[in-house]
This record gives C-alpha cells, structure tokens and sequence, in this order.
C-alpha cells in the first residue's frame, strides 16, 4: 500500500481502516484511443486553422472572422489540451479501498468524491496491460471506447467509475475481491 494522501484520510469514517490507496499513473499519457483520436485532431484542427486564416486574410465579414474562432480553439484543445487537462485530472485524483467501500476522490475544477459500497457493487471488472498497470472499473463498461480517452471534455463524466492506470492492477483487483467477500471483515 502507498503511503496515504490527506485528500483520502479526510474522507475515512472513525476507525475505518484502508486495505490500499493509489493514485493513477502521473504525466501525459498516450492510449490506445489516440490512433484515431489523433489523426482525427490534427484534421479538424488544420481545417479549422485554414479555415480562419483564409477568412483573416480576405475581405471576409466580420461575423465569418469571429466564426471560425471557436473551431481553432476546439482543435487546438484535441491536438494538445486535452492530454495536459487529463494529466492535470489525474494529479488531482486519489484511490482507496477499505473493508466496506471504494473511494475515489478527484476534480479539477471542483472536488468530487465517490464512494462505492462493496456490498451492493456487482460488476468489478479489471482491464491490465503487460506491465501490470490497468484499469479496475466499477459497474459496466460501454461497448465503445472513449474517442478521446477518458476525458473527453472538461467537465464530462465517464460512463462507470474506475480506477484508472494503477500499478499492480490485478493484485489491487484481487484485494476488492477479497474484500467483497468478506476475508478483511474486522
């Protein structure tokens, strides 16, 4: 177990005792969803950048100037914002599991906590890599993979909550496991 963050101690109830705590893997990251998600950012981006210099640079109306604004500025966040925003979104994130619960404490903008029973959770499912870090996501999991990772948009929820790029994936997989069963019952 990590040593334990004061953002997961100050959600612990009396005497609640924590089996392990985490965080995500730190820095920018490149997934999987990134071999469409790029490709398809630089597109809109170049589009949009072309758009708008085109429009600059003739004697277009203003309105026209002004519209293509918002679009470059959409671009510019897929091509490079949101790997910074996600990177920042996992700096502020923190896991736990203790004998009755999961918490997931994160927010960029504002502090978002999420406490899952273990006794009412019924589809825990774990997604590892050939490192050893992986995903532990509780709840379903949508058919279709998130086009740009799992932060999309600021501000934009994902569909269950998990825990995501942690290190020793199954060992943590099989402590929540252990725990639903009651093995760590005190």
């Amino acid at each position: 177990m990590n040593e334990l963050s004061e953002e997961v101690r100050r959600e612990l109830l009396p005497g609640e005792q924590v089996l392990w705590s985490g965080r995500p893997r730190q820095g920018l990251v490149l997934r999987g969803s990134d071999a469409l998600g790029i490709p398809f950012s630089l597109l809109w981006c170049g589009f949009a950048i072309f758009w708008e210099h085109s429009v600059v640079t003739s004697n277009a109306p203003a309105f026209f100037k002004l519209w293509g604004i918002p679009f470059v500025l959409v671009g510019l966040y897929m091509v490079i914002g949101r790997f910074f925003f996600e990177a920042r979104q996992r700096a502020r994130t923190f896991y736990a599991v203790t004998p009755e619960r999961i918490l997931i404490v994160s927010g960029v903008f504002s502090r978002q906590v999420k406490s899952l029973s273990l006794n009412t959770l019924c589809d825990v499912s774990l997604t590892e890599g050939r490192n050893g870090e992986g995903d532990i996501t509780f709840g379903p999991q949508s058919p279709f993979p998130s086009f740009f990772g799992n932060s999309g948009w600021p501000g934009a929820r994902q569909q269950s909550p998990k825990f995501e790029l942690v290190t020793g994936a199954k060992s943590v997989y099989e402590k929540i496991r252990e725990a639903q069963r009651g093995s760590f019952a005190t």
